[in-house]
């Protein structure tokens, strides 16, 4: 069996320029919303770009995008060498990334907390989305960093759970996502963007916003459904 294409696939992290910056990017998908979005990756043959429903952000008003920094955990009762990797990997946090941690279906330990909450502000981190468990919650919302979760516990991450890689190809849900993809969460969940069709995407979905707008101007003017579909428009 040869799988050396579907090897070079999955593994490879592709090195791709951005044709505006990365700040810029982010500020103007904020300004959108993540359905306008993804209706773009589903005209793009990419209708399955969504992070699974049960990851919900902290607070409704909470809206983010940027690059992924992605983190591999799994269940481990073992202590060694946790607390080496973790301070490691937050010194290779950037500004503009937005965390984006795979607990393999942990819903014991919490991975996320106050302090990383606070040391991932000083490094730049826009936001994080943990499909897995936080703690420290009322500290987290008193930071005011954009979080996305699946659950909340007591239970902290020493002797519960482990780091096994970061930025590295990791899965959420049935997702692919790999270092460098673009993030966008809001209060209808994550998606996923990736990174070649970054500034394409955006774009398109600027134009759809922009269309919306119109659409509702003609539903405010009184104009009938056939009207406002015979028009362009749609529901």
């Amino acid at each position: 069996m040869k799988v050396d294409k579907l090897q070079q696939m999955r593994d490879t992290v592709e090195t791709v320029e951005l044709s505006i910056p990365l700040q810029e990017l982010c500020e103007r998908y904020e300004k959108l919303y993540t359905g306008a979005v993804n209706d773009v990756l589903r005209e793009m043959c990419l209708p399955n770009q969504a992070l699974p429903t049960n990851i919900v952000p902290l607070r409704d008003d909470m809206v983010v995008c940027g690059e992924a920094f992605t983190v591999k955990a799994v269940k481990d009762p073992t202590m060694g060498g946790e607390m080496e990797v973790r301070v490691k990997m937050l010194d290779e946090l950037k500004p503009g990334h937005v965390v984006i941690w795979n607990a393999n279906g942990d819903d014991h330990a919490s991975h996320w907390g106050g302090v990383m909450t606070q040391a991932s502000l000083k490094r730049g981190c826009r936001g994080a989305i943990i499909d897995g468990g936080i703690r420290d919650t009322k500290d987290i919302l008193s930071q005011g960093l954009p979080i996305w979760y699946r659950y909340r516990t007591s239970n902290g991450a020493l002797s519960h759970t482990k780091i096994v890689g970061y930025q590295v190809p990791i899965f959420v849900g049935d997702l692919m996502i790999k270092p460098g993809d673009i993030l966008l969460a809001d209060i209808d969940g994550a998606l996923v963007i990736p990174r070649k069709l970054a500034v394409t995407v955006l774009e398109r979905a600027e134009q759809i916003e922009r269309n919306e707008g119109e659409i509702k101007e003609w539903v405010a003017a009184g104009l009938t459904a056939e009207e406002i579909h015979d028009r362009g428009g749609y529901f």
